[in-house]
């Protein structure tokens, strides 16, 4: 029992970031294996938001921000980034090149219920909801969502935030500020369609 417990724990899980970019580097494929298990989730989830909810596009985006990781190993230079800062960044400049390709962003595309999923009353106000959010989120200019999305949604610090955006944190506090009270303005006329009362 034990032998199989230890078999399903990463050799480098206890390793940083750095030191597993360095093992990348010298071909290491657990290395890379670690660093997309602690890494892909976020940057999905951040792409996902981007690209108006679109699961198909972000995993694209994070494939290729992954395959751009890997082939930066060989020239990472520790303590000079933090890798997920630099992720995000990639990630983020990845989204924005598909959204200027694209014209419109579908906003229908709503997962199946599994089993034991709310009534479909409350599947409909839920995904009119998260609709008029993400529709809220598009109009935002590209900075001010990014800011958002990183700040209210993945919960990243506003140093992070100033990092990924490359710009200062009195920047992104002030994107983020504007993001806010567009976001307000554009939903606050919509509360009672989206099943909040007034």
């Amino acid at each position: 029992m034990t032998r199989g417990m230890t078999a399903l724990r990463s050799p480098h899980a206890d390793l940083s970031d750095d030191a597993l970019m360095a093992l990348q580097a010298e071909g290491d494929g657990a290395a890379a294996a670690e660093l997309a298990v602690r890494h892909v989730p976020r940057v999905l989830s951040l792409a996902q938001r981007m690209l108006g909810g679109d699961r198909a596009e972000a995993e694209d985006v994070a494939q290729e921000a992954m395959l751009r990781l890997w082939r930066a190993a060989p020239g990472w230079e520790p303590g000079r980034a933090r890798l997920s800062t630099w992720l995000w960044r990639v990630a983020a400049n990845l989204s924005t090149d598909r959204l200027r390709r694209r014209r419109q962003v579908a906003l229908d595309q709503v997962p199946e219920p599994e089993d034991g999923a709310p009534g479909v009353v409350a599947r409909l106000i839920a995904a009119d909801r998260l609709a008029a959010l993400q529709a809220a989120l598009d109009a935002l200019p590209e900075r001010q969502r990014l800011a958002v999305v990183l700040r209210h949604i993945e919960g990243s610090s506003n140093p992070e935030i100033a990092e990924v955006l490359e710009t200062s944190v009195e920047a992104v506090e002030s994107l983020t500020a504007r993001g806010l009270r567009s976001l307000a303005a554009a939903l606050a006329g919509r509360r009672s369609e989206v099943g909040f009362e007034e």
